[in-house]
């Protein structure tokens, strides 16, 4: 029987190192991408090895037990763009090469600046919840807000409140050294500040909709004492939260200074709140597509002909019109339970017809 070691497969390991020595050096430190990779795969490679700039390397080693959470904090996030984008001409796509969203990492557009709060927001999420789980040794339930609370109307905060604090901290001290890394190399100071921003008002959309629950306490259930604690809303909702703040981001003036500004002269003077996206250039439209920058374009994309929204024929496919196929499908149905002891059912057959972008 042939033995396998180290990364399970020495061959896989030899030409990720291959891929990771050639790779450009600006796209080269992208945690992202452990939201894409296999199982097991950035334990067996070790911190050295990951895709990671050299300050997070040395993070990872201080903690090499958050790098199942730092993966995690990828995946969802990752998952949720693509959920929240899914119908639109953006649908927030990855690649398998290293820099996992390729040029809109960079770009200094909208779709930039979701994608870095998403991502914060998914690391604070995920060892904010290992925290709650009793899954490490240096934070667990936030207690701070622990015999406080009301005693006249008959509730006090206990139970295991979420410790949003140190998720929102390693997420801080991990992602910015990113940042600052990938924002220099393709955008300078400008792209820096945005990138920031954008990454703290991921991480403020995590305590926004944090949610208080309780349990009741007395005879039969009477309710006569409450206790509460704090915790994490659905990172649905953080991703609805985001969306929101998406579609309504500030356009600032690209310049190096640290202090942003609006790019509308008659609104120069008002402040832009921590909770806000902001974005340096306009978006391309997403409808043909340009490998120099990677926009897929949406050719071959399925759309709903009925639909008004974005989703729609009409928008979806920019004009271009679409075409239909009709699809055959077949599920089980009518099931019956027989005794004893299976269960038959009927072949159910329809067809379906099936737009797709031109």
């Amino acid at each position: 029987m042939e033995r396998r070691s180290g990364c399970g497969v020495h061959q896989i390991c030899f030409l990720f190192l291959l891929l990771f020595s050639l790779y450009p050096v600006c796209c080269r430190a992208s945690w992202m991408w452990l939201g894409i990779t296999s199982v097991g795969v950035p334990e067996k490679l070790g911190c050295a090895n990951l895709p990671l700039t050299h300050k997070q390397k040395d993070l990872c080693k201080r903690k090499p037990h958050l790098l199942p959470s730092i993966k995690d904090g990828a995946r969802i996030g990752i998952a949720e763009c693509q959920t929240q984008f899914e119908h639109e001409r953006w649908n927030c796509s990855t690649t398998k090469e290293l820099s996992v969203f390729g040029y809109e990492l960079t770009s200094g557009t909208k779709e930039t600046a979701f994608i870095h709060a998403v991502m914060a927001a998914g690391l604070v999420q995920a060892v904010t919840r290992s925290c709650s789980a009793g899954n490490m040794t240096e934070c667990g339930c936030d207690t701070s807000l622990q015999g406080t609370g009301s005693p006249s109307e008959g509730w006090h905060w206990g139970g295991c409140s979420d410790h949003i604090q140190y998720g929102t901290w390693f997420s801080r001290k991990f992602i910015d050294n990113a940042v600052k890394n990938m924002s220099s190399a393709r955008g300078g100071d400008a792209l820096l500040t945005m990138n920031e921003h954008n990454s703290e008002a991921g991480r403020q959309a995590v305590a926004k909709t944090m949610a208080t629950d309780c349990r009741c306490h007395g005879v039969s259930g009477s309710c006569a004492v409450k206790t509460c604690w704090r915790t994490m809303a659905s990172f649905e909702r953080v991703g609805n939260f985001l969306k929101e703040r998406y579609e309504g981001s500030v356009q600032v003036l690209d310049r190096s200074k640290r202090k942003v500004r609006r790019k509308e002269k008659d609104q120069r003077r008002v402040p832009i709140g921590k909770e806000e996206l902001i974005f340096l250039n306009k978006s391309p439209n997403y409808c043909l597509e340009d490998r120099r920058w990677g926009v897929a374009g949406t050719r071959g994309r399925r759309c709903n002909r009925t639909s008004a929204g974005p989703d729609g024929c009409n928008l979806l496919c920019c004009g271009r019109g679409y075409n239909t196929h009709v699809v055959r499908h077949v599920e089980r149905c009518e099931c019956k339970f027989v005794w004893c002891c299976y269960v038959r059912c009927q072949k159910c057959e329809s067809m379906n017809d099936m737009h797709t972008c031109k």
